[in-house]
């Protein structure tokens, strides 16, 4: 049996077989098709019965498909992150994908810090008792997390690299890789009060500082590595990607490790590590040794913040015992070991 037709004819016997118009199997077609297409084309031939020659062939078929169906980069203009993104996903290189997401996002979580900065000043109301301190809190361990993940990124940037044997000058990250290090490089010149790794954070708002500032050193040591690495393959140096991208990730995972356990310590709610733990079970031993209590239980004690210790316990005592004088001695007690608000409760037995 054999068919002869036009593009009409061809539009249905895609769609019998199951192939989309932009299906990239009919990729295949000679470029001579596409440079001579003014010339008439030779009709499809294809003989059904025959079972040992496959329905569309490599090495035979003339089947045109209209420009039309073809996409052209050069077409279209993006700008900004978006036409990065689009080309690194289009084009498979993980190095603009993984730049492009980091800036959008990076960019989005200092925005966030600085917002922070000003609304963590608003006092408590009736419905944030404690005010909005925490928020400083917050974003930090939001900008840890984010760091984090960069790390994360880099290293699996890094294995694809090794695993694709990719030694490539990769030019189209140069002048991103420039741009970033001179900016925060200047960000980082304006928070260098804040340039100690473990900070001793004295309240809330030195938290979200270092944060800040760990965001950007992160980000100019990530630039420098990518600069560092362009300049060693330029030379020959073979892997030069695969070794700086490792080490900058296990740099900005070091750097960023203490902050994120002192904000998830925070949020979690965790024993305040200014305050020894020895020296809260001295307190609750000095409590139940007094003969007019009977037990102490449900001792809770955390941070609200880097240097404000809320804590609550239980008390039991005997009946008829005027309680005035235990909870002076208690709250005096947690006062001189660090606690700022204490919650009493005082039952009898």
């Amino acid at each position: 049996m054999e068919r002869t037709g036009s593009y009409e004819s061809r539009g249905s016997l895609i769609g019998d077989f199951g192939f989309g118009g932009s299906d990239r199997r009919f990729a295949f077609s000679r470029q001579a098709s596409f440079q001579q297409s003014h010339e008439p084309h030779t009709p499809i031939s294809i003989d059904f019965n025959d079972s040992t020659r496959p329905f569309l062939s490599r090495t035979s078929s003339s089947i045109d498909v209209p420009l039309g169906l073809y996409w052209s980069g050069e077409d279209d203009k993006f700008s900004g992150e978006r036409k990065e993104l689009f080309i690194g996903l289009l084009t498979g290189r993980v190095g603009l994908v993984s730049d492009a997401f980091h800036l959008t996002f990076g960019c989005g979580l200092l925005t966030f810090s600085l917002f922070v900065m000003a609304a963590s000043r608003k006092k408590g109301d009736r419905i944030y008792t404690y005010g909005y301190r925490r928020l400083e809190v917050l974003s930090a361990f939001t900008n840890a997390l984010f760091l984090l993940f960069m790390s994360f990124s880099l290293a699996v940037e890094a294995l694809h690299a090794f695993i694709q044997d990719e030694s490539e000058h990769k030019h189209y990250l140069i002048v991103s890789a420039v741009t970033n290090l001179f900016v925060n490089l200047v960000g980082v010149w304006f928070f260098r009060n804040y340039a100690r790794i473990n900070l001793a954070y004295r309240n809330a708002e030195d938290m979200n500082h270092h944060s800040v500032f760990l965001h950007l050193l992160a980000d100019s040591i990530r630039s420098a590595g990518l600069i560092l690495a362009s300049w060693l393959l330029s030379i020959g140096v073979q892997n030069a990607e695969v070794l700086c991208l490792g080490l900058v990730s296990v740099a900005i995972f070091m750097l960023v490790m203490p902050l994120f356990r002192a904000t998830a310590g925070i949020l979690l709610q965790m024993a305040p590590p200014s305050i020894p733990a020895s020296a809260l079970s001295k307190c609750l031993r000095q409590i139940t040794a007094r003969e007019d209590v009977v037990e102490v239980s449900q001792a809770r004690f955390w941070e609200l913040v880097p240097g404000h210790v809320v804590g609550s316990l239980s008390i039991q005592v005997k009946q008829g015992i005027d309680d005035r004088p235990i909870l002076g001695f208690v709250h005096g007690l947690y006062h001189d070991l660090g606690v700022q608000d204490l919650t009493v409760q005082i039952d009898c037995a």
